[in-house]
Parts: structure tokens; sequence; C-alpha cells
């Protein structure tokens, strides 16, 4: 089972190509404020990880990820 680190790292690696040059990506990073994602890329991101992890992700809980720690942290969960 993957932890929290393991999907931060693959957050990260999501998101280095999608994210504007000069933008350090970090835990706080918001994605749509901040690295000014669109939905169907919010969306793609979505499906990235769950083709990496084999998993699904409930698209219910999207209101609630505003930033990385919070997509991680929400994998973890629904991880356990």
């Amino acid at each position: 089972m993957p932890d929290y680190n393991e999907f931060l790292a693959r957050i990260f690696e999501i998101l280095k190509p999608v994210a504007k040059q000069g933008i350090i990506l970090n835990e706080e990073s918001e994605l749509v404020t901040e690295l000014c994602l669109t939905s169907l890329q919010v969306m793609e991101l979505i499906e990235q990880i769950e083709d990496h992890f084999d998993m699904s992700i409930p698209l219910n809980i999207l209101p609630d990820i505003r930033t990385v720690h919070d997509l991680a942290l929400q994998l973890e969960k629904l991880s356990s």
C-alpha cells in the first residue's frame, strides 16, 4: 500500500511538466489558484494517479482538495 510520501512524489512528478516556469512545487501549492490548473487538467491528474496506483478516486472528494497536500492526504485515506 502506498503511503503519503509515495503519493506526494507521484503528484509532483505529474505536475512538474504542467507547472508554469518559475513556480516552485511544494505541499502547499494550490492546484487551481497557484498552478492555474483547468478542470480538465485536474481530471487528467486524477486519472494518471488512478492508473499509476490502480485505485479509484471518487469525484465527491474533489471539492475538499485545494493543495497538493490535500490531494496526497485524501489519497492516503482512500488507500487505507
